[in-house]
C-alpha cells in the first residue's frame, strides 16, 4: 500500500536491533484518520468475509484494531497481557514472546467474548517472528471460532514469522512488507505486495 509506505518513509525511524519506530502515527500517537484509511484497505482485502469479531493484543494493536472493527461494524476484542482483579471469568490463555520488549507474556481473553459462532479477523500493527499471531490464533482455536485471516499493518519480511504462518495455510494480509532496512539505506519495501 503506497500510502503507508510513504508515511513510513516520511515519519518512521530505524533503530538498532531491527526496530522500525512508527510511534508518531501507529502505536503511541495515533493518526486516527490515517488508520481509518488502512482499515478500509483491510475491508477490501477481506471482502466477502462476514467478520463478527476483530481480535488484537494490547496495547499497540488496539488503535488499528478499533478502526478495523468500526469499518467491519463489529466488536473489537483485545487479548490482555496480564490477569487483573476485574478479570475473574474463565479465559482462553496462550503465551507470546514480545520481540520489542524481550519478554514472554501470558495473554488472556474472557471466554464470553469469542465463541464458536464467530468469524474472527486478527489485526496487529507488526509481524516479525510471528509469536503474537501464533498466540492469538491459539485463542481463536480454543474458542472453536473460524479464523478469517490476519491483517498486519507492517510485516518485517526479512524475519520468518510471515513465511512460516503462510506455510501453515493462514491468510496473512500485510499492508506494507519491509524487505530490508538500515540507517544508511533506509527502508526497502517488497515490490509485489
Amino acid at each position: 500500500m503506497k500510502l503507508l509506505e510513504e508515511k513510513i518513509r516520511k515519519e518512521g525511524q530505524i533503530l538498532s536491533g531491527n526496530i522500525l519506530k512508527v510511534s508518531s502515527f501507529l502505536n503511541h500517537q495515533i493518526d486516527v484518520l490515517f488508520l481509518d484509511k488502512l482499515a478500509q484497505e483491510f475491508v477490501r482485502r477481506f471482502e466477502g468475509e462476514k467478520i463478527t469479531k476483530v481480535l488484537t493484543i494490547e496495547a499497540s494493536g488496539i488503535g488499528i484494531g478499533s478502526c478495523v472493527a468500526r469499518a467491519f461494524k463489529c466488536p473489537l476484542v483485545f487479548a490482555k497481557k496480564n490477569s487483573s482483579k476485574n478479570v475473574n471469568e474463565d479465559c482462553y490463555r496462550s503465551s507470546v514472546y514480545s520481540y520489542t520488549h524481550s519478554k514472554t507474556y501470558n495473554i488472556i481473553v474472557v471466554k464470553n467474548y469469542i465463541s464458536s459462532d464467530d468469524n474472527v479477523l486478527i489485526i496487529d500493527d507488526f509481524l516479525a517472528n510471528g509469536s503474537a499471531l501464533n498466540g492469538l490464533i491459539e485463542l481463536v482455536s480454543q474458542a472453536g471460532a473460524k479464523l478469517a485471516g490476519c491483517g498486519i499493518v507492517i510485516e518485517k519480511g526479512f524475519q520468518e514469522g510471515g513465511a512460516l504462518l503462510r506455510q501453515k495455510g493462514y491468510k496473512i494480509e500485510s499492508l506494507a512488507i519491509v524487505d530490508s532496512m538500515s540507517v544508511e539505506s533506509g527502508v526497502e519495501f517488497r515490490k509485489d505486495n
